[in-house]
């Protein structure tokens, strides 16, 4: 089944309502903003890594805001344990039986505060949720309501008792996305718009939960054609068999960039990916999937170097040279 032009239509529509709202609160990143709003259509999680004050938990709770969903909030500290991320069994006298208390994770949009400050067992417990959309307690399962997405921030600066995030937890987040400080006129605006009242005070939702689920069946009837594809492979393995990279990027990058790029292309009212839509994904899919080797790293090269690197030669479907 094909995306229609309506279809197109419809979701365009959504999909610019979703980010114009959440665009009255986090002013001069609507970049960023359509990237959060993508990898939620496409069923992915992302992680929002910056220096404290410059909007993380705010771009979260905006997506919350702007959709007719469940939003729960998780603190992660030292102390969390993972049933209260999870949920506990506990005994019902009435009923004479254990009875399931669903956890923070039980949401449509799930913000993970700080996670790197909780333990790698805490952390752990997400990656079911994450991977699979389902929790299981006590050898019972129970599946996540739809959509479902994980936004988690980190400081990447402060690493005084933080515990990283081990390289099985950071595959299962779609991107890594930084916000960055305001240029001065947007930084003004913010100043004069937050000056007497909240903006988030006034954020309503704009679509409902059901119009996400909708939207992501759209954008996996996009079509990608088996030349991209075959594309995709090329850049993932351009990673893997590059010299100054200890590990590339895995299988299931190549899913996320398909994803993703399929949410792109809805969003521009086409049924099809465009090379140019993967590459303008690349860095975000990527960046955190790649570990650059010691030597590299000493030399001043990072994973982004090497994506740049990668996506400059590696042939784009059209322009290959055919012996």
């Amino acid at each position: 089944m094909s995306a229609t032009q309506d279809d197109l239509t419809w979701f365009g529509d959504r999909y610019a309502s979703i980010t114009d709202n959440m665009e009255r609160v986090i002013q001069g990143k609507r970049p960023t903003i359509e990237l959060v709003v993508s990898s939620m259509v496409a069923q992915g999680h992302v992680l929002i890594e910056d220096v404290p004050g410059v909007g993380k938990t705010l771009l979260a709770k905006s997506l919350a805001r702007s959709i007719d969903c469940s939003f729960q909030r998780i603190q992660f500290t030292p102390d969390l344990l993972p049933s209260d991320v999870t949920g506990v069994s506990v005994w019902d006298r009435e009923q004479n039986t254990f009875r399931f208390r669903p956890g923070p994770v039980f949401g449509n949009v799930v913000l993970g505060d700080e996670i790197n400050r909780a333990s790698p067992k805490t952390q752990a417990s997400l990656l079911e949720a994450m991977e699979e959309r389902q929790i299981t307690v006590d050898a019972e399962t129970h599946p996540l309501a739809e959509p479902f997405i994980v936004i988690a921030t980190q400081n990447p600066i402060e690493h005084e008792g933080t515990y990283p995030l081990p390289e099985a937890q950071l595959d299962r987040f779609m991107m890594r996305l930084t916000i960055g400080y305001p240029d001065r006129s947007k930084e003004l605006e913010m100043l004069q718009t937050h000056g007497s009242s909240s903006t988030m005070d006034d954020l309503g939702p704009v679509v409902h939960a059901q119009d996400v689920v909708r939207m992501s069946a759209i954008a996996r009837a996009i079509h990608v054609a088996d030349v991209l594809q075959g594309y995709l492979i090329d850049l993932a393995e351009a990673t893997r068999s590059h010299p100054d990279v200890l590990l590339g990027a895995s299988p299931r990058a190549t899913l996320f960039l398909q994803r993703a790029a399929r949410a792109i292309a809805a969003a521009d009212a086409r049924d099809y990916v465009s090379p140019d839509d993967v590459k303008g994904i690349l860095d975000p899919v990527l960046n955190h999937r790649i570990i650059v080797r010691p030597d590299a790293q000493m030399r001043g090269l990072t994973s982004s170097d090497i994506i740049d690197e990668v996506a400059a030669t590696v042939p784009v479907p059209g322009t290959r040279v055919t012996a």
